[in-house]
């Protein structure tokens, strides 16, 4: 099993109430049960106010590499990364368990 985790950070100036902030959340939640390869899924605001924390995570897992990556073509996560791509950044860590 492969886990695929997803810190997001907002750009600044950008709220979690922001519309499109909105929207990009949407966007992820929808993707529970959605892709096929996805084993599990969770995503959330995070709820540490410490100053290097990042805003917002997904974690998931997949079967293998393969699967990873025939979830990252997918069309609806490919839509949602579009979305976050207008107001934040993020930093990723693949790895098996």
């Amino acid at each position: 099993m492969i886990r695929h985790l997803v810190l997001f950070k907002l750009n600044e100036g950008v709220g979690r109430d922001d519309p499109r902030v909105v929207a990009g959340v949407q966007a992820f939640e929808q993707l529970d049960g959605a892709i096929p390869e996805l084993r599990s899924w969770e995503c959330a605001w995070n709820v540490s106010d410490r100053p290097i924390a990042y805003d917002y995570a997904i974690n998931c897992s997949v079967e293998d590499m393969d699967a990873l990556q025939r979830y990252l073509e997918h069309p609806a996560h490919q839509a949602g990364v579009a979305q976050w791509r207008e107001f934040a950044t993020w930093v990723i860590a693949d790895y098996p368990f």
